[in-house]
């Protein structure tokens, strides 16, 4: 958890400046703020990051990639082409805006490939849904060819991977928008908060409306304001935005921390031929939030996960037993437990989402486990780490044949 590692004196600082205006709104209200208007320089911080033209602060990575769904223009009936590893708010936004996801097979990247996009793309397909995952990105090359050649609306969930780019291009700027994650467990943290990113206009004002009831925020008088579309509210609060704004502008230096710590990892485990590593699509690009180890083979990742257990060693996940995280536990998605009926209830799932065959995934799932790299660590906690882990992966696999 990175952003909160350095929580202190710069987030009390800008949330102190809300709490002496008493403004904890982020629209109008110009003269009881005093200039203080958090949630713009929180967003103008993230175009600075990332080099984006446009970015809109929302109240959770959660909302902030279904604005960006519905921006683009995704929505009832739209069949979207979804990876099955992916924190479950990804699938939740296609559904929740009435899409319908179609599940292809990721890659060694963690993210949808090219080639299993390929597979389950039909004259039904509107979009995909990309997601970056454990603080990487996709091949773009091959996916952006493929957007093209079928005239598809790409969306990013860069959720895990803000900071991340393909090369020089930041994760959330190939498609229409993208979108990323600040809650507590992200490279910064606005304790709740989302932030949606684009290069086009349209998208960026669609995306302003939708998440603010259709208002268009024009003039001084918000009861008068026009309501160019129908919203919701997925309104991000001052408070929050202070946070967001404060831990924003500690991430480039988190991030070389983070990729400082994780090359002394890599370059130690890089001697156990037992360790391999999730392939970056590019290297220049990584973000550093997570050092993400490839076993042999499934059976030789529980065997670690085990002796990772037995030896005390923490700070990992093992994604494929993971609730939230991996197809395989979703039984809420597969027997389609809903409080109120969805679109995608009426209209058909596109696939037997309890049948789904996805070998490539559960093969690269099966034999994936992800430190979370931290910023504050010491070099001689770096190589302690590095030591105990591969001592554990070594002591785990003697006698297995893999």
């Amino acid at each position: 958890m990175p952003g909160v590692e350095l929580f202190g004196a710069e987030e009390r600082k800008e949330v102190n400046d809300v709490m002496e205006t008493g403004m904890l709104f982020r629209y109008n209200h110009d003269q009881q703020r005093n200039g203080i208007w958090k949630a713009k320089e929180f967003e103008a911080e993230v175009k600075k990051i990332t080099g984006a033209k446009y970015a809109h602060a929302v109240s959770s990575g959660s909302t902030a990639v279904t604005a960006a769904l519905a921006a683009a223009g995704i929505g009832a009936g739209d069949e979207v082409i979804v990876p099955p590893f992916t924190f479950i708010a990804t699938i939740e936004a296609v559904l929740f805006i009435g899409a319908l996801p179609v599940f292809a097979e990721i890659d060694e990247t963690l993210c949808l490939s090219a080639e299993g996009i390929r597979k389950v793309i039909t004259p039904k397909t509107k979009g995909i849904c990309l997601v970056h995952m454990c603080g990487g990105m996709a091949d773009m090359d091959g996916i952006n060819k493929l957007v093209k050649e079928h005239n598809l609306i790409l969306v990013e969930d860069a959720g895990q991977a803000f900071a991340a780019s393909y090369k020089g291009t930041a994760t959330g700027l190939f498609g229409k928008a993208g979108s990323f994650s600040f809650d507590y467990f992200k490279i910064a943290t606005a304790g709740e908060g989302g932030v949606l990113i684009t290069n086009d206009e349209q998208t960026y004002l669609n995306a302003t409306y939708y998440s603010d009831h259709g208002h268009n925020h024009e003039g001084n008088n918000r009861g008068m304001e026009q309501h160019p579309i129908l919203g919701i509210n997925y309104r991000i609060s001052e408070l929050h935005a202070a946070v967001g704004l404060a831990q924003t502008r500690k991430v480039p230096a988190i991030k070389e921390a983070n990729l400082r710590n994780k090359k002394i990892l890599t370059d130690i485990l890089s001697k156990n031929s037992n360790i391999s590593f999730a392939t970056l699509a590019d290297p220049a690009g990584d973000s550093g939030t997570f050092l993400n180890l490839l076993l042999p083979d499934t059976e030789s990742a529980k065997l670690v996960v085990a002796e990772f257990n037995k030896a005390g060693v923490g700070g990992f996940n093992y994604w494929f037993t993971n609730m939230y995280h991996f197809i395989n536990q979703w039984d809420h998605l597969k027997e389609m437990k809903t409080t109120s009926k969805l679109v995608v209830e009426l209209l058909g799932a596109p696939q037997d989402y309890k049948n789904l065959s996805l070998p490539k995934s559960q093969e690269v799932v099966g034999r994936l486990i992800s430190f979370g790299v931290r910023c504050t660590w010491t070099e001689e906690e770096v190589k302690q780490l590095a030591e105990n882990i591969s001592n554990c992966v070594s002591k785990a696999l003697t006698n297995v044949t893999v």
